[in-house]
C-alpha cells in the first residue's frame, strides 16, 4: 500500500514503524472475518482494513483527527486477531498504537470523556485506589451511564486475600500488577502454589506496580510504569505477571522487560495430580493468549492433563469484549460481545480463563462459574477447591 508520510514525520520511530506496516497491507480483507467489531456491525470502518485507511490518512495529515475517525478507532479492541490472520504479516498493533498516541495528543474529547479516561489511567493502575473504590462502589450502583457501570462492576467483586507460597528452586520475580491485585489476589496465591510444587520460588518485586498496559492502550505515556518495573526487576532473570493481557504487553517488541517476561503457561508443563471431580470446562483463551503469547493450545492441554473434560467454544477467536478498559469505555459493544461469548460457551460446569479482564467481564448471574486456569490446576494438584465451585 502506497504511503505519503513526510521525511519529518518518519523521524518519529513510532510513526515510522506504523508506516512500514501500512505499506505491507495489501487490503485483501481476510482480517475482517476475525474482527469482533466488524462481525457485529458489518461496517468496514469497524474492521482492520477500514481502520488502517483512516489511521493512515489521520497520521499523514498530522493535524486534529476527524471525530468519525476517532469514533471507529476507539471501537478497536486491540484483540489482534487480525494480526494472527494476516497473510502479509501486518503488525496492526504498531499502526493502532501510533494512531492512539496521535488522538491522545491532538484530539480534544468532551470533558466527561477526558475525566473518565484520566480516572481509568490514574485510579485503576493503583491497587490502593481500586480497593478504596470497591468500598464505595455499592453507593454508586444507581448512577447512570459508564460511572454507574463501573460502580456495579466494583460492587460485584469479592476479593479473597491469601498468602503466597514460596518454593525453593528457580527464582522468579512476581509483578503484582494493579486491578487483579485488588479484585482477585487469590489468583496470584494459586499461581504461587502451583509453581512452588514445580520448583519455582516466586518472589514479589518490591516497587513494581501496574505494567502500564492500561495507559498504553489509551494512547497515554506509560514510561513511568515501565521505569518502575525495570528498576524492580533488577536481580531477577525472569519476571512473571499472571494476567495474560499484561504479559503479552510486556512481550511486545521493544519493551525493556521483553526478554525477562514470562507467562504462567510457559512455566507449567503438566499436572501433578488429577482433579477430584471430572468437570466440563470451557477454555476461554483470552485474545492476549491467542494472538500475543500464542499459548492457547497449551492451556487446553494442561486442563486435559488435569483430568477435566474440556469443551470447545464456537467462535473462540472472537473477543469477549473485556479488552482492558474497553468494557468501560465502549459498554455497548462490550456487552454485545459478552452476550455472544456466553451464548457460545453454553452450559458447562465452569469456565477457565487466564486474564482478570475476561474473568471479571464475563462473570455474573447469567454466566457459569469462572476461574483463572491456575486455580483449577492448583485444585488438581491437591490444593483447595476454587471458591466459586464450593
Amino acid at each position: 500500500m502506497r504511503t505519503n508520510f513526510s521525511p519529518a514525520q518518519l523521524v518519529d520511530p513510532q510513526v515510522a514503524a506504523a508506516e512500514r506496516q501500512v505499506r505491507a497491507c495489501v487490503h485483501c480483507g481476510i482480517c475482517t472475518a476475525t474482527c469482533p467489531t466488524y462481525v457485529l456491525t458489518g461496517d468496514e470502518r469497524d474492521g482492520p482494513r477500514g481502520r488502517i485507511v483512516m489511521m493512515q490518512q489521520m497520521l499523514e495529515e498530522g493535524g486534529a483527527p476527524a471525530p468519525q475517525a476517532v469514533h471507529h478507532i476507539d471501537r478497536c479492541l486491540s484483540c489482534l486477531a487480525c494480526r494472527t490472520a494476516c497473510p502479509s504479516s501486518v503488525d496492526y498493533a504498531r499502526i493502532v498504537d501510533a494512531a492512539r498516541v496521535h488522538i491522545e495528543t491532538r484530539y480534544r474529547r468532551p470533558w466527561l470523556e477526558r475525566v473518565l479516561r484520566w480516572s481509568i489511567a490514574f485510579a485503576m493502575s493503583r491497587p490502593v485506589l481500586v480497593r478504596l473504590g470497591l468500598v464505595f462502589a455499592p453507593l454508586g450502583r444507581r448512577l447512570p451511564g459508564r460511572l454507574g457501570r463501573l460502580a456495579r462492576m466494583g460492587a460485584a467483586a469479592r476479593p479473597r486475600t491469601e498468602p503466597l507460597a514460596r518454593g525453593s528452586g528457580r527464582r522468579i520475580g512476581l509483578m503484582p500488577g494493579c486491578v487483579q491485585k485488588a479484585l482477585a489476589p487469590e489468583i496470584d496465591a494459586a499461581v504461587s502454589r502451583v509453581l512452588a510444587r514445580r520448583g519455582f520460588d516466586l518472589v514479589p518485586m518490591a516497587g513494581a506496580g501496574c505494567c502500564g498496559a492500561l495507559a498504553h492502550h489509551m494512547g497515554r505515556d506509560a514510561s513511568a510504569w515501565t521505569d518502575r518495573a525495570v528498576a524492580a526487576a533488577q536481580g531477577f532473570d525472569e519476571v512473571l505477571i499472571t494476567a495474560t493481557g499484561c504479559s503479552a504487553y510486556l512481550k511486545e517488541p521493544g519493551h525493556p522487560l521483553g526478554a525477562k517476561a514470562r507467562d504462567f503457561l510457559e512455566l507449567v508443563d503438566g499436572a501433578k495430580g488429577r482433579a477430584p471431580r471430572r468437570l466440563r470446562v470451557a477454555w476461554q483463551a483470552p485474545c492476549s493468549l491467542q494472538n500475543g503469547l500464542r499459548l492457547a493450545d497449551k492451556g487446553r492441554a494442561l486442563l486435559v492433563d488435569c483430568g477435566f473434560e474440556v469443551v470447545g467454544i464456537p467462535e473462540a477467536h472472537l473477543c469477549c469484549g473485556s479488552a482492558g478498559a474497553y468494557s468501560i469505555l465502549q459498554p455497548g459493544m462490550a456487552d454485545a460481545l459478552r452476550v455472544r461469548k456466553l451464548a457460545n460457551i453454553g452450559q458447562v460446569d465452569v469456565v477457565a480463563t487466564a486474564n482478570i479482564g475476561c474473568l471479571h467481564h464475563l462473570s455474573g448471574p447469567d454466566a457459569p462459574p469462572i476461574v483463572h486456569i491456575a486455580q483449577l490446576v492448583d485444585w488438581a494438584d491437591g490444593g483447595a477447591v476454587p471458591y466459586v465451585l464450593v
